[in-house]
């Protein structure tokens, strides 16, 4: 019984860490906005620390709404397009107990071990407005953990913007 909890208890953590640094995508959009009447774009804005980001963010979300049958142009679109980018620290703790009965359930004498580990989050918030009236019509958000591997980070900004666009426009009818 211990040796099998052996092995099963760090598969279980692993799965469970991997659970908690899952990519988180949010939307929401004005209900009242009638988005078949949009099919341009213009970008207005992206606010990145990273200049190398911009060129990455734009080429993501321009492939995601061409996709979509809408058009990019260099100024006047229907749309205005605004991105922004951020990262934040941040950890998480996580407490081991030895196999001689520690833990609230056994009320045993064993040790525990909490560990933290810290790691970087970020979130790319993509808003869109109605160029004439500047109203807000969409917005979303992605947010994942942080590679060291610039390649992995380009990877899930491209997944992270497919998922955030993967119903939109709202109100579409599926094929």
């Amino acid at each position: 019984m211990k040796t099998r909890n052996r092995f099963v208890l760090p598969v279980m953590f692993l799965f469970l860490s991997a659970a908690s640094f899952a990519q988180q995508v949010k939307t929401d959009y004005d209900r009242s906005a009638n988005f078949a009447q949009y099919k341009t774009y213009s970008w207005q804005k992206v606010d990145t620390r990273d200049p190398l980001w911009e060129g990455r963010i734009k080429s993501a979300v321009d492939q995601a709404l061409t996709a979509k049958g809408w058009t990019q142009v260099p100024s006047g679109g229907d749309v205005s397009l605004v991105a922004m980018e951020t990262t934040k620290n941040q950890q998480s703790l996580n407490t081991f107990y030895n196999g001689f009965g520690g833990g609230w359930r056994w009320g045993g004498f064993g040790d525990s071990t909490t560990t933290v580990d810290n790691y970087k989050v970020g979130t790319l918030l993509l808003d869109m407005f109605d160029t004439q009236s500047k109203k807000l019509l969409w917005r979303g958000s992605a947010s994942d953990t942080l590679s060291n591997k610039s390649d992995k980070n380009i990877k899930n900004l491209d997944k992270g913007v497919q998922k955030m666009l993967k119903d939109f426009p709202p109100g579409a009818t599926k094929k």
